[in-house]
């Protein structure tokens, strides 16, 4: 089953999955910029709505405690929208962890994570479906962060709960990988985020060589890194047949990516860069993969 902030759904009845994005957010703390406070519960939910008119039918929300995370509104929004939404339990890297909790070590974070997956967030009773996004920094995995991770480790193999990752530019992503399935969670619930930002083919290739699946979440941040390029790579990796190992998004976080203030909104993938990929010859098939099928089993309690 896969577990939603509405309770638990059948893999089949995913559908089209947007696996790694931000509904309610708030990083202005860290980022002292307005444009990443997400706040406006009426415009998330036309949001979502055009999402739903794409053909979008589920989202992962993965803003944890220390970035806004608002369970209690995902679950209004889940009812309004039809949008089967997957909130997560975790914290996400240095310096976004909360002060309760950034001398934490390893358990203390495993015995949070399964509270939470076990008990429910905040009291409400909505149980997470994720554990993530935890991550690392550039080049970087901080003592703290390195703790968190094994303690994702930990909490995931004790619930079955996918663990989803960010590496920051997409660098570390094998270290992860390494460090995770060194603490017994197998690869089959391993996410590693934001590897459309790695250029270095090879980094990204050990990654997919040890069978966990792989976010390409920036998609259309152009800024970036060109959406060209995340198809060239794309391309090789069908071809050295890794399809059934990759995930597709945009990691929408700032008020200027919704169509309401001129971005593309939560159906970006859908609307401009699926067309793309069949212009580039990629099939129906391996599409649906892409947008149906990999989510669905990523997803799966194991």
């Amino acid at each position: 089953m896969i577990q939603t902030v509405l309770g638990k759904i059948k893999p089949e009845e995913f559908g089209v999955c947007a696996v790694h994005e931000h509904l309610s957010i708030d990083l202005s703390r860290i980022k002292k910029d307005p444009d990443t406070i997400l706040d406006d519960e009426e415009g998330m939910l036309a949001e979502l709505e055009d999402f739903y008119r794409q053909g979008g039918r589920s989202m992962v929300e993965v803003t944890n405690d220390g970035m806004g995370r608002d369970v209690k509104r995902l679950k209004r929004l889940s009812e309004k929208s039809g949008v089967h939404i997957v909130t997560c339990t975790g914290f996400y890297k240095d310096p976004f962890i909360p002060d309760y909790a950034s001398g934490w070590n390893s358990e203390e974070f495993a015995r949070h994570f399964i509270r939470e997956a076990k008990e429910g967030i905040d009291g409400t009773g909505i149980l997470p479906g994720v554990i993530g996004e935890v991550g690392t920094s550039k080049d970087e995995m901080k003592p703290i962060e390195k703790e968190l991770l094994i303690g994702a480790a930990i909490a995931g193999k004790e619930t079955g709960l996918p663990v989803t990752t960010h590496t920051t530019l997409g660098t570390l992503g094998f270290e992860q990988v390494e460090l995770l399935t060194s603490h017994g969670l197998p690869v089959e619930q391993i996410i590693i985020g934001h590897q459309d930002l790695n250029p270095n083919k090879d980094e990204v290739l050990a990654v997919l060589e040890t069978g966990v699946f792989i976010d390409f979440d920036t998609i259309g941040k152009n800024n970036y890194r060109p959406d060209e390029e995340r198809i060239d790579f794309l391309l090789d990796f069908i071809e050295r047949g890794f399809e059934k190992q990759i995930l597709l998004s945009a990691d929408l976080t700032r008020k200027s990516h919704w169509k309401k203030h001129g971005g593309p909104g939560y159906g970006l993938v859908l609307e401009n860069f699926v067309p793309r990929l069949k212009a580039a010859g990629v099939s129906e098939e391996i599409i649906h993969l892409f947008l149906v099928l990999n989510p669905s089993r990523a997803f799966t309690i194991k």
